[in-house]
């Protein structure tokens, strides 16, 4: 009896941890790791900047749905800490409802900034969710707190938007570039009987952006004087799963003064299409070689570089090896040519071609199965045919020669 108490009691440990394990693997994880977000959230902006101490700032938060599910029940949740508080904790939760894929609402809060509050930067944690049955998950956003004003007057205007490459394709990297110029066309103004100098003022520029990301901080530009401008340079990532379509970033920037602050929309396009190489001659190879003859063209709307092409197939040799074109316009074609010889009919595979080819700086790679060889057989005068005609004239030579010994013997015998 012992002996059976011992041999369950050796392995009871093992049973625990066998159910130990099994509970683990049954159990449902906590909503917060099993909750899965199409949704991301940002502050647009808010005004004035910075927040100036004792007074009220407006927040805008928007939430977009950048995924291709649809979210059916959006909420987000404000909660400020010192030295910020909601005016009223009513407002602190809003609904948005639902949000169709590739779509955002913005929504606008309203907190107060403690009249003793030191100047520096103050945090908020917006939260939000896809419907009322998940977890609430968390942002946490910055504000500049302060009262940084100029007594400047220039206007600051974007005058110039240029994106490299000018048309992503997903996985790229890039940048984009912004020219802001002050349209005052004088050194001072009068307005109500005090003069201005009209200076433009850059405390801070950022860019931001959902589908699209930004890799580069806040940048602060100085002092623009009339006439002049200055250009801001913000790098730029089109993740690898962006699908094909136009894209908004938004640049804001932070004049002279409350006033002075200004918001703009910036549209990004990101296209998957590329080269396409077409057989434009059947791919004949007589008696084991040919030429083969191709055209290549680019469907990609930004000029494409460093454009090459290689043709490979088992058994078979090309030249050249490799084709190098350059520089692709849109919707330019060229037309290539390869010599191909048979060197292993037996091991003789389709040909693919692989272009590789830059869009910016981004390098890339595409490969294509164009088809099978036909291999035909010609009679050309020269080798086996011509072999054969002599082994022909051997034997007519050798059916005369015995021809004329039969006649000489028949005359010998008479």
């Amino acid at each position: 009896m012992q002996r059976s108490n011992l041999k369950i009691t050796k392995e009871f440990p093992s049973l625990v941890v066998l159910l130990m394990v099994l509970t683990c693997m049954l159990s449902p994880v906590s909503a917060q790791e099993s909750s899965v977000t199409s949704l991301d959230v940002d502050v647009q902006k808010y005004e004035p900047y910075p927040a100036e101490i004792g007074q009220y700032v407006d927040v805008w938060i928007k939430v977009e749905n950048y995924r291709s599910g649809q979210s059916d029940d959006v909420s987000i949740k404000l909660v400020p800490e010192y030295p910020l508080s909601l005016d009223s904790e009513n407002n602190a939760i809003k609904n948005i409802g639902i949000l169709s894929p590739g779509s955002a609402s913005v929504q606008e809060y309203r907190l107060y900034v403690d009249e003793n509050a030191k100047p520096g930067t103050a945090t908020f944690d917006v939260y939000y969710r896809s419907d009322s049955d998940s977890s609430w998950l968390k942002n946490t956003f910055e504000m500049k707190v302060g009262s940084t004003t100029f007594e400047s007057r220039g206007t600051l205007e974007l005058e110039e938007v240029k994106a490299y490459p000018g048309v992503f394709s997903p996985s790229d990297t890039g940048m984009i570039s912004f020219t802001l110029t002050n349209s005052a066309t004088q050194n001072t103004i009068t307005f109500e009987g005090k003069d201005y100098d009209t200076n433009a003022r850059i405390q801070s520029a950022s860019l931001s952006g959902s589908s699209i990301l930004v890799t580069s901080g806040v940048q602060e530009a100085g002092i623009i004087g009339p006439g002049n401008s200055a250009t801001l340079t913000f790098n730029i990532e089109a993740p690898e799963d962006t699908p094909d379509g136009t894209y908004y970033l938004d640049l804001s920037v932070i004049g002279n003064s409350h006033a002075y602050n200004n918001n703009w929309r910036v549209p990004i396009t990101v296209d998957s299409s590329a080269l396409k190489m077409i057989p434009s001659k059947p791919m004949t190879l007589v008696n084991g070689e040919g030429k083969i003859q191709f055209d290549v063209a680019n469907l990609h709307p930004n000029t494409l570089s460093s454009v090459s092409i290689r043709p490979e197939a088992e058994g078979v040799k090309f030249s050249p090896a490799e084709y190098f074109v350059g520089t692709m316009k849109p919707d330019e074609l060229f037309t290539i040519e390869f010599t191909a010889v048979v060197a292993d009919e037996k091991t003789l595979t389709p040909l693919t071609l692989t272009a590789d080819y830059r869009n910016g700086f981004n390098e890339h790679s595409i490969s294509e199965e164009i088809g099978s060889f036909e291999i035909t057989e010609e009679n050309n005068g020269s080798g086996a045919t011509t072999a054969a005609t002599a082994f022909g004239l051997v034997i007519v030579a050798g059916s005369s020669l015995l021809v004329y010994r039969k006649k000489k013997q028949d005359k010998i015998q008479d």
